[in-house]
């Protein structure tokens, strides 16, 4: 049986973590997503509204966190993936703000996901396609951050992780970064043999790829065991809604407007073992704080179907 797991957003607690991570394994998960980026926010990055929580020393965010890793550890959950605050780079930022995104907030971010004890982080590469008129220049970017912080993967055991992206142009959606399962393929099969080490992988996002029309089982079948993590979660193929799979149809009577067939017939296929982790956290807001353990433990329950046919 797959593992199965979900973001810590809106599970855990600063305060009383332990609790938190009590209430997944009582929910039937087994593994977390540790939502290092709710420290520092995508519109907060994007409004230039820095935190500073990451003008921490390496060793005070380990003091930090040191409740949440026993927490996790009493209850019994695998930190088994870890996102890194995003976006990494503002095209139009200011060269503090990037600055120290690149030379603060990544490398501390791999320090928190090695005292975590998770083997994978993921980010989001670089969203410059446009404004340098090139994908490939737009990689030559994302690869030099990933330089930066390969080193400290190397020697930690971390892979980093990049995910399939969408942008908006006007009222429209199109690619984003790493949405080209074969380029991304042969990136990663580069980067790793001049590390001479798994430094680099991939997260399949569910929601993204059904914004964009990626066809679900061929590119998880092109990436094969480059696949490590995944990112599970659903919308109307309209908006990044991070909701509850298969709850969005065609129509009344339809069948899911997601491919989940697809999804469980690409992972079969390519043997995957890696973790069923949900990224769902607005569900948990959406409903009431009554309902959260049974939201929770209707997450597992896919999961568990999930796992049962991927295994099959």
């Amino acid at each position: 049986m797959l593992q199965i797991g979900v973001q810590t957003q809106n599970v855990i607690s600063d305060l009383q973590p332990d609790t938190g991570f009590q209430l997944l394994a009582q929910t039937g998960f087994t593994c977390a997503d540790f939502s290092l980026n709710s420290y520092l926010s995508n519109s907060s990055i994007y409004r230039s509204d820095i935190s500073h929580f990451f003008d921490r020393t390496g060793q005070e965010l380990e003091t930090f966190f040191k409740p949440h890793k026993l927490g996790a550890e009493t209850a019994g959950i695998t930190i088994s993936q870890m996102h890194m605050p995003y976006p990494l780079y503002v095209s139009k930022g200011s060269s503090e703000l990037n600055d120290y995104l690149i030379h603060e907030v990544a490398p501390k971010s791999m320090v928190v996901c090695d005292f975590l004890g998770c083997p994978y982080i993921v980010v989001h590469g670089f969203k410059l396609a446009r404004f340098l008129g090139t994908e490939e220049s737009e990689w030559a970017q994302t690869e030099k951050f990933i330089d930066s912080i390969a080193p400290m993967a190397k020697e930690m055991g971390i892979t980093v992780c990049i995910e399939n992206l969408y942008e908006r142009f006007g009222r429209h959606i199109i690619e984003g970064p790493c949405c080209d399962a074969k380029k991304a393929a042969d990136r990663i099969d580069r980067m790793n043999e001049k590390y001479g080490a798994e430094v680099l992988g991939f997260c399949f996002d569910t929601g993204h790829a059904n914004l964009v029309g990626i066809d679900f089982e061929d590119f998880i079948v092109t990436l094969g065991s480059r696949l490590k993590v995944l990112h599970i979660h659903d919308n109307d193929g309209i908006g990044d809604l991070h909701q509850i799979p298969f709850t969005f149809t065609r129509n009344r009577e339809n069948t899911s407007s997601t491919d989940w067939e697809g999804f469980v017939s690409g992972l079969r296929k390519i043997n995957y073992n890696g973790v069923l982790s949900f990224e769902t956290a607005p569900v948990l807001a959406s409903f009431p704080q009554e309902l959260k353990q049974g939201v929770l433990e209707f997450l597992s329950r896919i999961g568990q179907y999930w796992g049962e046919k991927i295994v099959e």
